[in-house]
């Protein structure tokens, strides 16, 4: 092409539209290009045909790709059309200097892939030769002028018209306004003028100075009357007058006709807006009011010219009459609050009626056909018609940012408030289409970025690494997928993995059961643990972090703080992947960690033989205030149970829903306590725990057998913290071999067993054993029993030893040592049968 250009080789364009060789190709004229029932049948007649002419250069096989229609594999024709373009070169230098104030995710789409695509990129043709799209909104006169439309006024005053100025006059008062009824189902019946109605005729009529050529009036009564009393006014024949019955009122339906407007009213308020369509009995919709106006109107239109023309209808036709000379849509109706400026008892108002591209109800419509028939034309009175080519659908898209409101239009405020947006997120292949489409129509029009942030995904692909398809079923039913683990489960696990970084993945459901196990079943435990012991007077206090001196509740609300914080920066930052870690940690130091170390502190505070404590009702506190902030931080990725716990634990002054409700903050400044320290310390105590229970494991002593010693090289731990460690490894003392301040941390286990540390470990293994049988009968913590124990002297005399702490562990009453069916317990040497009564 650029040589043709440089040589001014004339273009052929030698495929004619219906695949055939056009005229200039002589000896093919007329044949198609691709035969249906064989491709190459052409082919082999054109090589023959050079041959025989002696102007076959060479000839061979020659594999290569060919464009097929995806749906029925028919190959297809290039063919050239004249297009519209923007051109992007004249621009470049701009779309590169306002790419760099985009942050990507991930960054390397930035200098990369998305620059590479604006250096590269050719002028966009915008222009195609369709029917569905919307019409490129440019004329053309028969000597070769161009004419550009900005909006639909700038359409309006461009269009042809017929030099018509329509008036409108609704009758005056009749007695159907005065009595409130329904009169206009025939002429004779209808209702006539008041005399205050014939009053108001005689005014208006008197102030109207217009000189009329036309006079059009319904054919229903008060309308007539109006007619001929304002037409003696102004000196028009009365013989003159036209009755058509396309200005008569709204065919409502005979069952209205007679009786009180207020019975209309509810039926209208009811039905009119908010299903326009609806045909009402032996009547009409109001819908189809709007097109007998419609067509009315037109037919003036294309009848007269250079008329004055003077109508004299009703209230609802002229509100008809103005949706279609306003170019109004039936869903318009629904959206604005008054849609009509209804017109008053003998009020005369012009109609500035121009012909407006319309759907056969006579709504306004842009597209082809009907905007196709709008003629324009330019001050001298030259004509101009509409080209055919439609817009590339990338050009609407892309105008999304600031076009989703109607701007320029209206909605100004909300333009400079949102615009450009915050983020976007989509499918890391639209770098080269959304993503830079809507660039360049932005730099254009505003010289900025269409938005500050964009965050990309990558493509799912089935567990084997193919592409996901229908034909292949090659991926898990999302319905079972959402019954199985949940919508949260898998819409977390998608956001936690690469996906979310532009990167492809492999899907496993078994990646979305770890999500639903995890995190979805834990953090329902704590919440369904929670509420067995909730205590809703202690939710009415305002929650004061100071208040609690646990170092157990300072460490969790210390994560929480730190939680808020991480969570905080990568919603920041727009990088997902820096969030889902955090919380997933999150829930398993709640669940694992505090919860299990607090559960006999909320106990304490709610069952039967437990003496409530503040330290109970501290930990229930802040158990409620960490849920809570917990659903918050949750709520943008995991939305069903974030709102799962927010509205089983909002009070009457919580919003109504999590999603309503602000971002939690850091509460650092409220804390008593120094927040890092008790994270470094805490982090110390579960690694020193984590090496006693390895300790333990490897000298095969179980975690309920109590030991004398655990020997340490640790930094230095306050009592507090040291007391968790006992309690977790089941330990009498502690000591240090060596205080450290940074190092490698060790343990030294006592494993030595005195007959009384072998006692207390019998009886934790007693209390392990009546906790199982009580779960097996499926009694609740608040539940009280009866303890029946039969075994020999040895095992008495260990339950009588430790008796007050049992009967408190296992919320038993008293102790029966009497004969029973009971469960089999053996404890090293001891033998129990054990049986619950519940009381």
């Amino acid at each position: 092409m650029n040589l043709a250009k440089e040589y001014n080789i004339p273009f052929i364009r030698h495929v004619e539209p219906n695949g055939t060789f056009s005229k200039e190709v002589i000896d093919f004229a007329g044949i198609k290009v691709k035969p249906k029932e064989d491709h190459q049948s052409v082919d082999v007649l054109i090589i023959k045909y050079l041959a025989k002419e002696g102007k076959l250069f060479a000839k061979e096989k020659i594999m290569h790709s060919y464009p097929h229609c995806y749906r029925c594999e028919t190959p297809l024709l290039y063919y050239a059309l004249p297009s519209w373009f923007v051109n992007i070169q004249k621009v470049k230098n701009d779309l590169l200097k306002n790419a760099k104030s985009i942050n990507w995710i991930p960054s390397h789409l930035k200098e990369g892939r998305f620059k590479n695509t604006m250096e590269n990129a050719p002028d966009w043709t915008i222009s195609r030769n369709r029917y569905w799209a919307s019409p490129l909104p440019i004329w053309i006169s028969d000597s070769h002028k161009i004419m550009f439309v900005n909006s639909i006024e700038d359409l309006k005053s461009k269009t042809k018209k017929s030099g018509n100025r329509y008036f409108v006059m609704r009758h005056g008062q009749a007695e159907n306004n005065i009595k409130g009824g329904i009169h206009h189902k025939n002429f004779e019946y209808g209702a006539r003028l008041t005399e205050k109605g014939k009053e108001q005729t005689l005014e208006s009529s008197k102030n109207f100075k217009e000189k009329i050529d036309v006079v059009i009036s319904s054919t229903l009564k008060r309308a007539r009357e109006t007619a001929q009393i304002a037409c003696e006014q102004i000196n028009f024949p009365l013989e003159k007058i036209i009755y058509d019955e396309h200005a008569r009122e709204w065919e409502t339906s005979s069952f209205f006709d007679g009786k009180e407007r207020v019975i209309f009213d509810e039926y209208y308020d009811k039905n009119y807006l908010d299903n326009p369509t609806e045909v009402l009995p032996d009547g009409e919709s109001f819908a189809q009011l709007i097109k007998r106006m419609g067509q009315f109107i037109y037919e003036l239109e294309s009848k007269y010219s250079n008329k004055n023309i003077l109508i004299f209808g009703h209230g609802s036709a002229t509100d008809a009459l103005s949706f279609v000379v306003e170019g109004l849509s039936l869903d318009s109706l629904l959206t604005k609050n008054d849609p009509f400026n209804p017109l008053k008892n003998a009020e005369i108002r012009e109609f500035n009626f121009v012909p407006l591209p319309h759907n056969e109800n006579y709504e306004l419509d842009l597209h082809r056909p009907y905007i196709d028939a709008i003629t324009l034309v330019d001050e001298s009175g030259e004509e101009y018609r509409r080209i055919p080519e439609v817009f590339d659908c990338w050009f609407e898209s892309g105008s999304m940012p600031f076009a989703q409101d109607h701007y320029p239009f209206e909605n100004l405020d909300w333009k400079k408030k949102n615009f450009p947006a915050g983020f976007v997120a989509e499918y890391i292949a639209q770098t080269r289409t959304w993503f830079y489409y809507t660039h360049v129509i932005s730099s254009i029009l505003f010289n900025k970025a269409p938005f500050k942030n964009v965050v990309t995904t990558g493509t799912i692909l089935a567990e084997d690494g193919q592409k996901m398809s229908k034909s292949k079923n090659n991926f898990p039913d999302p319905s079972i997928l959402f019954d199985k683990y949940g919508v949260d489960a898998l819409r977390f696990y998608l956001m936690s993995c690469p996906l979310m970084k532009g990167e492809d993945i492999n899907f496993l459901e078994k990646a979305v059961q770890d999500v639903s196990n995890k995190i979805i079943n834990r953090l329902n435990n704590v919440l369904l643990f929670y509420g067995l012991y909730r205590d809703v007077s202690l939710e009415a206090t305002s929650f004061k972090p100071r208040a609690s001196s646990n170092i157990l509740d300072s460490w969790i609300l210390s994560r929480l703080d730190e939680l808020i914080s991480e969570v905080t920066d990568g919603m920041n930052e727009y990088d997902i992947s820096l969030i889902a870690r955090p919380i997933e940690l999150f829930i398993e130091d709640l669940s694992t960690w505090y919860l299990r170390r607090s559960r006999d502190r909320i106990k304490s505070s709610s069952a039967e033989g437990y003496e409530k404590t503040k330290d109970g009702e501290n930990a229930k506190k802040t158990l409620y205030y960490v849920l809570k902030n917990l659903s918050k931080v949750m709520a943008p990725f995991t939305p069903f149970i974030s709102e799962d716990i927010w509205l089983k634990l909002r009070n009457e002054a919580d919003e109504e829903s999590v999603h309503l409700t602000s971002w939690p903050k850091k509460k650092f400044k409220v804390f008593s306590f120094n927040k890092p320290k008790v994270l470094k310390n805490m982090e110390t105590v579960r690694s020193l725990v984590t090496l006693g229970l390895e300790a333990r494991q490897k000298a095969g002593i179980k975690v309920r057998q109590p030991l004398n010693k655990l020997e340490i090289i640790a930094e230095k731990l306050s009592d507090e913290y040291l007391e968790i460690i006992k309690d977790e490894l089941n330990i009498k003392n502690i000591e240090y071999i060596l205080k450290i301040k940074i190092g490698i941390q060790k343990v030294n286990l006592d494993v030595d067993i005195s007959p009384e540390l072998k006692e207390e470990g019998d009886y934790r293994e007693l209390v392990r054993a009546v906790q199982d049988i009580r779960k097996k009968m499926g009694l609740t913590p608040s539940d009280i029993v009866v303890l029946i124990i039969e075994t020999g002297d040895e095992g008495k005399k260990l339950i009588r030893k430790f008796e007050t702490e049992l009967l408190k562990v296992v919320l038993a009453s008293k102790i029966e040592f009497k004969q029973n069916e009971g469960e089999y317990i053996k404890i090293d040497n001891l033998v129990f049968k054990i049986n619950l009564n519940k009381i």
